[in-house]
């Protein structure tokens, strides 16, 4: 690794398809190294055949450096050994920086359409079968109460497993760790009845004191977690025997189940199998169908848990990496672009494949889409109080100038298109009509978001600059989005994933957001989600939901942006692929054909 980076160092400061002239003490200065060790790593070269090195006698003559590999061909190599040892992060950062070109990108993304998806080898005449899967979030943590990405998510579901769960094509909650359940009249007291030798990864047996555990952990906890209010909700856990476990409510809650059925409330062993937070979150125990075997920076290794309560997996490994670069493909119109950040948060094999549709991969839509949205926080002193600059803007971000045309960035766009000339003469008299004598501050928009989304922002920014408005865009870790900085800002960019979770995620959302918009539309969210915990029947749940919705977006408070399907590629030989409620590919049911050898 350390000669291909070496070579890479030399290439771009000498290559020449004629060659150079140089001295050994001048590669010696390039390279940071000594005379006599310049010397090694030109012999070394030299013997790998990638360079030729016509050398003349004497300290202070110049010799004839001629390069025969290109720096792509070196950096190819280079990052397939690096991935091979795991390190992809420094392979990558290292490439991107001595040698960028489209030619190196498509040969690297077609090496690792070689290296990830699926394998398979004979072993003492077994056959093991193994997926690589490219993620492009890094993951921190796998404990169900810190985890804040959809990356993270994923890979404890597979680790973790909650009391019930929502089967994947009718939504219909099913028994899971518990094998039954009841409720009184009141339905505010939930009794779950346990399945009897459930094993956690490390050999011990679930019992209700691990239930009683998890969820007095969630409400022990002050951190602003997703779904914090469902832990609210709760007022005691109590267990009646090992195998039944009381939970108790302050008020009806018709999210509650539907929660337990999320990875944030997959159960946990009772403290933490003797583990700290920070080191379970790294190398936990739980009773799913996978166990995690391997953990560093970029790289995540779960085996298959043979006794797993509803049947051993097919697949006996999966290799989870962090790819931090985005897979580029072409577009119908032949255009270039990248993956947006609002894409699964990992698929089988990256794809689509550039230059085409490939007719040996395949492609199956989740039953998920990413909504992208912006609100305005109207509790902030300033031009957002005014609903005719909140039209305004709304207007600004629903079309996309390109050249002579204009495309809308919201297939549900009713209102006029404005030329740029219009917008920015729409935005000098708002401006003005706010405030007798505006001054810069007053101007000026504070666009708060998470790392994720910055690039989102940005280009909101650079449309309302163009629009008269003065933009600055702040990024923040998830964990403070909800935080003071929240309501020191104008406007908020975020994303709502809708999959079969997507009530949890909007009452959360409204619940947010009736934190800084217009006082008495904060009254009329709160009273609806009120009325939404104590409503049954999830149709009707939906009904008022959407009466939010309609009211935010009529009074200028939610604009959403665009919304995109998610979908997965694959190889036809990786076989079992399915949706669980969450939109995720569940590695379970994912099998190899025996013999079979798929890339």
């Amino acid at each position: 690794m350390k000669l291909h980076r070496q070579f890479l160092l030399l290439h771009g400061q000498y290559a020449d398809p004629e060659g150079r002239w140089v001295t050994l003490d001048e590669i010696a200065t390039v390279l940071e190294r000594t005379h006599r060790s310049a010397l090694n790593i030109i012999g070394n070269m030299r013997k790998a055949g990638w360079i030729d090195w016509q050398a003349q006698r004497g300290r202070g003559k110049r010799s004839l450096l001629r390069f025969l590999v290109t720096a792509e061909q070196i950096a190819l190599e280079s990052m397939m050994q690096t991935i091979r040892r795991g390190d992809i992060r420094t392979s990558i950062e290292q490439i991107r920086e001595q040698a960028r070109s489209p030619e190196l990108d498509d040969q690297l993304q077609q090496w690792l359409l070689t290296y990830f998806g699926p394998h398979s080898e004979i072993r003492q005449d077994r056959q093991i079968d193994q997926l690589r899967l490219p993620i492009r979030q890094q993951i921190h943590t796998v404990d169900p109460l810190y985890m804040n990405l959809l990356a993270e998510s994923f890979v404890s579901s597979h680790i973790f497993d909650g009391l019930v769960r929502k089967e994947s094509e009718s939504g219909r909650i099913v028994p899971h760790l518990a094998h039954a359940w009841e409720t009184d009249a009141a339905r505010t007291q939930w009794t779950f009845y346990l399945r009897k030798d459930v094993l956690f990864h490390h050999g011990q047996t679930l019992t209700a004191d691990d239930v009683v555990y998890t969820f007095e952990r969630l409400m022990q906890s002050s951190r602003p977690a997703l779904y914090r209010f469902i832990f609210q909700q709760i007022a005691s856990v109590q267990a009646l025997h090992t195998g039944a476990v009381v939970i108790r409510l302050r008020q009806p809650c018709e999210l509650f189940l539907p929660f337990l059925c999320t990875s944030r409330a997959g159960i946990v062993p009772e403290g933490l199998n003797r583990t700290g937070e920070e080191e379970f979150g790294h190398r936990p125990s739980g009773t799913g169908p996978f166990r995690l075997v391997e953990r560093d920076q970029d790289r995540v290794v779960l085996e298959a848990f043979k006794p797993y309560f509803r049947g051993r997996p097919h697949l006996d490994r999966a290799e989870i990496i962090h790819i931090p670069w985005r897979v580029r493909r072409t577009e119908n119109d032949g255009r270039v672009r990248s993956e947006s950040e609002t894409a699964s948060p990992f698929q089988v094999i990256p794809g689509p494949i550039e230059g085409g549709q490939d007719q040996s991969w395949s492609q199956l839509p989740s039953p998920v889409s990413v909504r992208k949205f912006i609100t305005f926080n109207t509790q902030k002193p300033g031009l957002l109080q005014q609903p005719d600059v909140r039209r305004h803007i709304c207007q600004c971000l629903q079309t996309e100038t390109d050249g002579n045309n204009q495309r809308h960035l919201s297939e549900n766009d009713n209102e006029a298109a404005l030329t740029p000339a219009v917008v920015q003469q729409e935005a000098s008299a708002l401006i003005t009509a706010a405030s007798d004598e505006p001054n810069d501050s007053e101007r000026s928009l504070r666009i708060l978001t998470i790392p994720q989304y910055r690039r989102d922002a940005m280009k909101i920014a650079e449309r309302l600059r163009q629009a008269g408005y003065t933009c600055e865009v702040r990024s923040v870790p998830i964990e403070q989005f909800k935080g003071d900085v929240r309501m020191q800002s104008d406007l908020l960019v975020f994303s709502l994933i809708r999959d079969q979770d997507e009530q949890l995620r909007l009452f959360d959302l409204y619940q947010t957001m009736a934190g800084h918009v217009e006082p008495h539309v904060t009254t009329d969210i709160t009273y609806r989600l009120q009325d939404i915990l104590r409503q049954p029947d999830a149709s009707a749940r939906q009904m008022l939901f959407n009466e939010i919705e309609q009211r935010l977006v009529q009074g200028y408070q939610l604009h959403v942006l665009y919304e995109k399907p998610v979908q997965t590629t694959y190889l036809p030989s990786v076989r079992g692929i399915t949706f669980n409620s969450q939109g995720w590919v569940d590695l379970r049911h994912i099998w190899l054909p025996p013999g079979d050898s798929p890339i």
